[in-house]
């Protein structure tokens, strides 16, 4: 109960969060800083990153300029449980924008398709769920054998800070606080074989890292 009301507001705050983000910003300058932005993340693991032009994607927790922003030829499905309140609310987000893209509007522990992917992103997205490990298990569910699971989270880097942000929401934007080592658990856990390590950002709460995984 409680984690749901906490994933609640979560929800509610990121909506604000990009609303606010957005209002003041050039769509199409902001798409084309985007782009770069994910181009540039993708360059930093392109000798393990599997994708071609018959790869099968899936962008979960995709927000309004998801990674599904660089692959508009693909096919890839993209997933968010807010989407139907950014097409209404965020004049930036047009689906006409994206036409091969197949959006739909669902939380990944709630995901309806049995479809499997070559490629699973999941980026900054998975601290953002109710349930952590269904939503994992749902992610593998999707990824074919042989196939990639690619995510960006923020780490804890400090076991004080981590307790207290789990106690009480000083993190608002994230119902879900772990440090790296427990984020690469799950997932080996789960007989994904980590490939790539990539830090992105260092800050004092948090460290911002790009992992890439095999499924064996």
């Amino acid at each position: 109960m409680f984690q749901r009301f906490r994933w609640k507001i979560a929800q509610f705050a990121e909506l604000r969060w990009w609303q606010n983000y957005l209002k003041s910003k050039d769509k199409e300058t902001y798409y084309k800083w985007k782009k770069e932005y994910w181009n540039d993340l993708i360059s930093k693991i392109s000798n393990q990153l599997e994708v071609d032009e018959n790869s099968k994607i899936l962008d979960a927790g995709c927000g309004p300029a998801g990674i599904f922003i660089v692959y508009p030829n693909h096919d890839i499905t993209a997933i968010d449980p807010l989407l139907d309140e950014y097409k209404t609310r965020l004049p930036f987000f047009d689906l006409t924008d994206f036409p091969k893209t197949n959006f739909i509007s669902s939380s990944i522990e709630e995901l309806k398709i049995v479809e499997k992917f070559d490629v699973v992103f999941c980026m900054n997205a998975i601290n953002h769920v109710i349930d952590i490990d269904k939503s994992w298990d749902i992610l593998k569910n999707l990824t074919k054998n042989g196939g990639q699971l690619v995510v960006t989270i923020d780490a804890h880097n400090h076991q004080i800070f981590k307790k207290i942000f789990s106690a009480i929401p000083g993190d608002v934007l994230h119902p879900h606080q772990y440090d790296l080592d427990e984020y690469i658990k799950m997932l080996t856990d789960r007989n994904y074989n980590l490939i790539k390590t990539v830090k992105l950002k260092s800050e004092f709460f948090f460290d911002h890292y790009l992992l890439v995984f095999n499924l064996n």
